[in-house]
């Protein structure tokens, strides 16, 4: 696909807003919380933690309801079509893309199911002296929660190796194939070289719905899994008075 040949071409709308905003919030969260744990802001980083929650499980919903190209169902496929897609790109005149190619859905798979693994194991995680944790850390036994720790700072790593693979993909395309895959992330349009179906777009108050489940669930779990019937603690009684 050429320089010219892009410009010529017609756009087509193809990702929405909710899944713009959610892969830039991505972006942009990730750091701040490698950042926040390094330098011991731990309240910061367990809210931020909670964000990050709550765009994972909007992700989530979004990838059953959303628009086409949001949709797991649209973009994860088998062997066979990853085997194909591979043998395509020999090809300069390969079929297009419209959304996720085979082994860019899984790679969106990977990296949902690395930060639902990380987000949850924070829930129980807690810092070295057991001062700071997360909010479902009075769950489990302080032997499971230093284990669950340690999880969460090797999982850290593997998000961290994944984004570097997609990094070297968006390099890739760039460089070798000539594809620009961060202006349609970040306008949610592109220009194909051929004529091609415009995927269908999901409505806003779509996600303005999985947006509050999502808010909700995270708002819930940072109560410790408070129930609104739930009775606050008694206070403790006052110190005796032997005066």
């Amino acid at each position: 696909m050429t320089a010219t040949t892009d410009r010529a071409a017609p756009t087509t709308r193809l990702w929405d807003l909710p899944v713009r905003l959610v892969h830039w919030s991505f972006a942009l969260l990730v750091p701040l919380l490698w950042w926040t744990a390094e330098s011991g802001k731990l309240d910061l980083h367990k809210n931020l933690g909670l964000v990050m929650l709550a765009l994972v499980a909007f992700r989530l919903l979004w990838g059953v309801v959303g628009s086409d190209t949001a949709r797991f169902a649209r973009f994860l496929e088998g062997p066979a079509a990853i085997r194909n897609y591979l043998a395509g790109l020999r090809s300069s005149d390969h079929a297009p893309v419209v959304g996720h190619n085979p082994l860019g859905g899984w790679s969106v798979i990977g990296l949902l199911t690395l930060l639902a693994l990380q987000v949850s194991l924070g829930l129980f995680a807690q810092d070295t002296d057991g001062v700071k944790s997360g909010p479902l850390n009075y769950l489990v036994t302080w032997d499971t929660a230093k284990a669950l720790s340690e999880a969460h700072e090797v999982g850290f790593n593997l998000i961290l190796a994944l984004v570097a693979l997609h990094l070297a993909a968006i390099f890739y395309y760039r460089v070798m194939r000539r594809e620009d895959l961060i202006s349609p992330m970040v306008t949610g349009q592109r220009r194909f070289a051929v004529p091609v179906a415009a995927p269908r777009m999901a409505p806003l108050w779509r996600a303005a719905v999985c947006a509050m489940l999502a808010g909700g669930l995270a708002v819930w779990l940072s109560t410790g899994l408070a129930l609104p019937w739930d009775k606050p603690p008694a206070a403790p009684p006052p110190p005796a008075d032997y005066m």
